[in-house]
C-alpha cells in the first residue's frame, strides 16, 4: 500500500480529526512515514481560526505541493477548517491539491485518497461526530491522549468563527466517550485531556443535566488512568456541582482552563460574552475555595475593536488580582466573516502588539512568583521523556500542568534506586529550582512504571518532524 504523511495544524481538536483520518487509512492497510519526500499521499489538516493560522496552513500546503514535483507524492489532500472557508479557492488556486475535506467530511478521507467522489457542500453546516467504534491512531506520546467529547459551538462570540467552521454544538454519547477512554487506558494512556469547543455544555443537547460532572464521575472510575483533565470551560457555565466533582475525585486533575477573553465589561459586551472582571474574580475565589490547590489557566484577546486605554488598564489590573497559574494572550485577528469585522474603532496593530507584550510581562512575573513556592517540595509528576530543547534534561509535568500549553518540570536526574525513570512513569520528584514558567527537579522515586499494554493496537509512535512553516508533521514511525 502507498505510504501517507500527515501534517496537523492548530488545536488538539484538529489533531483528533487527524488521528481519526489516520485510523481510517490504517484500517485499510495504509502505512505512514515521517518523511514527506517518501510519502505518496500527503494530507494537510489545516487551521484558519485566526489570520496567522490561516497563513501557516497555506504555507504548509504550498510546501507539501513541492513534493508532488520533486518527491514521491502522487496525491495531496487538504482537510480541516481552511476548507470550510476557502473550499473553492483552494481547488482553483492550488492545482496540485487533488481533494479537499471539510471538518464534516473526515470519514471521506479514504475516498479522497482513492480518487473516488464523495459529497462535499460548503452550504451545509458540518455535523460529523466520531464515536468509540471509529478507528483512530494516537499521535501523542503513549501515556497521554486527547479525548474529544463534543464538537461545534452555539455561543455568539463576535470574534469567533468556530460555528461557521465546526457547526452547531453536539455532544458524543456518554457511554461512547467512556468506552473510548477505557480502551485508551487499556492501551497504556495515563492522562486523558477532555476537549471540545465548550466542554461545560456537554450533554445539554442530549437532555443531560450536569452532563460534564456526570461524565467526569464516570471517567474517574477508570482505574488505569492517573489524571483526567478538562480544557475549554465556559465561565458562565461553571456550576458548583462541576467544582465539587473535581474536588472530590482523586483522578480528576485539579486544573481548569477557562478562557475569559477580557475583563472590561464594555469589551466583553462587544464580544457578546457578557460578565465583568468583578464577577470573574468572585468565580475564581469560589473555584479556589472548592478545589484545594487548583491550577487555573485562561486566555485573553487584546486589541479588540473599541478597546480603550482604560479597558486595557482594567484588564492589566484584573490579571494582577487574579494571579492565574497559566495564561495566553492573543492579538485580535480581524477575520472577515466574524461579526467583529464590522465593528468600528479598530486598534492599530503596533499598539495591539505592545499591549500583548505588556500583559504577558505582567503574567511572567506572576508565574515566576507562583512557581517559587514549589522549591524544596516533593511532588508527584508524570515523566514525558527527553527534552526537545535541551539534551541534558528530561521533561515531566505536574498535575497542574497541561500538555503542550503550560510550563513543565525539567528533570536534571532520572536515576533512582529502582532504576532509570522512563516516559510514562509516575515519579516522586524534589523541586530544586524555579524559572519564569518551568521548574527544575530530580527524581527521588519511581512510584509506578509505565506498564506494558495488552491492547496497544490503537497507539502509534509519532515523532514530530519540523518543516519550513514550523508546523509539526505528526505521523506514525
Amino acid at each position: 500500500m502507498p505510504k501517507a504523511g500527515f501534517i496537523s495544524l492548530g488545536c488538539p481538536k484538529n489533531l483528533v480529526d487527524s488521528e481519526v483520518m489516520m485510523g481510517i487509512l490504517a484500517r485499510n492497510g495504509y502505512e505512514f512515514t515521517p518523511r514527506p519526500e517518501e510519502a505518496e499521499i500527503l494530507v494537510v489538516n489545516t487551521c484558519s481560526f485566526i489570520e496567522s493560522a490561516q497563513q501557516e496552513s497555506v504555507e504548509a500546503i504550498l510546501e507539501m505541493a513541492e513534493y508532488k514535483k520533486f518527491g514521491a507524492a502522487k496525491k495531496l489532500i487538504v482537510a480541516g477548517c481552511l476548507v470550510e472557508r476557502f473550499r473553492d479557492e483552494i481547488k482553483q488556486q492550488i492545482p496540485e491539491v487533488d481533494a479537499v475535506i471539510g471538518t464534516g467530511e473526515v470519514e471521506s478521507v479514504l475516498a479522497a485518497v482513492r480518487g473516488e467522489s464523495f459529497s462535499s457542500d460548503n452550504d451545509v453546516a458540518p455535523d460529523y461526530l466520531y464515536h468509540d467504534l471509529t478507528p483512530r491512531l494516537l499521535t501523542t506520546p503513549r501515556h497521554a491522549a486527547y479525548l474529544k467529547i463534543a464538537e461545534g459551538c452555539d455561543h455568539p462570540c463576535s470574534f469567533c468563527i468556530i460555528p461557521q467552521l465546526r457547526g452547531k454544538f453536539r455532544s458524543r454519547r456518554l457511554e461512547s466517550v467512556a468506552k473510548e477512554a477505557e480502551r485508551m487506558a487499556d492501551a497504556g494512556v495515563r492522562e486523558l485531556t477532555l476537549i471540545g469547543q465548550d466542554t461545560t455544555s456537554y450533554g445539554e443537547d442530549l437532555g443531560l443535566r450536569d452532563g460534564l460532572p456526570l461524565l467526569l464521575d464516570r471517567l474517574s472510575d477508570v482505574e488505569a488512568l492517573q489524571w483526567v483533565r478538562v480544557l475549554y470551560v465556559y465561565p458562565n457555565r461553571v456550576t458548583q456541582r462541576l467544582l465539587d466533582t473535581i474536588a472530590a475525585r482523586p483522578r480528576l486533575a485539579k486544573y481548569l482552563d477557562m478562557p475569559l477573553q477580557h475583563a472590561s465589561r464594555g469589551v466583553l459586551a462587544r464580544m457578546k460574552r457578557g460578565s465583568s472582571g468583578d464577577a470573574f474574580l468572585k468565580l475564581l475565589a469560589r473555584i479556589r475555595r472548592t478545589i484545594d490547590g487548583v491550577a487555573l489557566r485562561t486566555s485573553f484577546i487584546v486589541g479588540y475593536p473599541g478597546e480603550t486605554e482604560s479597558d486595557f488598564r482594567e484588564l492589566c489590573d484584573f490579571v494582577r488580582a487574579a494571579k492565574f497559574d497559566w495564561m495566553g494572550v492573543f492579538a485580535y485577528s480581524d477575520v472577515e466573516t466574524a461579526a467583529s469585522h464590522a465593528l468600528s474603532n479598530k486598534v492599530d496593530p503596533a499598539l495591539i502588539a505592545e499591549r500583548r507584550e505588556k500583559l504577558m510581562s505582567i503574567q511572567k512575573s506572576i508565574s515566576a512568583a507562583n512557581l517559587r513556592r514549589f522549591v524544596g517540595r516533593r511532588m508527584t509528576a508524570l515523566v514525558e521523556g527527553p527534552s526537545k530543547e535541551n539534551d541534558l534534561v528530561w521533561d515531566a509535568r505536574l498535575e497542574t500542568m497541561a500538555p503542550e500549553i503550560d510550563g513543565k518540570v525539567l528533570l536534571t536526574d532520572i536515576e533512582t534506586p529502582q532504576g532509570t525513570a522512563r516516559p510514562g512513569d509516575i515519579v516522586e520528584i524534589e523541586i530544586e529550582k524555579s524559572h519564569d514558567y518551568d521548574l527544575a527537579a530530580r527524581v527521588i522515586e519511581i512510584l509506578e512504571t509505565q506498564r506494558e499494554a495488552p491492547n496497544a493496537s490503537m497507539l502509534a509512535s509519532a515523532p514530530a518532524m519540523r518543516i519550513g512553516t514550523g508546523a509539526a508533521l505528526r505521523v506514525l514511525a
